[in-house]
């Protein structure tokens, strides 16, 4: 979903979860979410990610595992 501020709607919510990571928009216009954080977390932001920010319309949130990244902080990547 492009257009509706939704990385940047991640990127607050996940930074002030004290997650680290990235989001970003994919060519197809899915968002792709990276995140750090504790299963607890973790599970709170996938609950987020189907609300979205207001005018997101949200048809599907998949979780998978991935390799782990270093990273410090939260922000949206190019």
């Amino acid at each position: 979903m492009q257009g509706v501020g939704f990385r940047y709607f991640v990127e607050h919510t996940a930074g002030g979860m004290g997650l680290s990571g990235w989001v970003r928009n994919d060519d197809d216009g899915t968002v792709q979410v990276y995140a750090i954080g504790s299963r607890e977390q973790l599970s709170e932001l996938a609950g987020l990610l189907w609300q979205g920010p207001r005018w997101a319309e949200v048809r599907g949130v998949d979780e998978s595992e991935a390799p782990l990244e270093q990273l410090r902080g939260f922000y949206v990547r190019q």
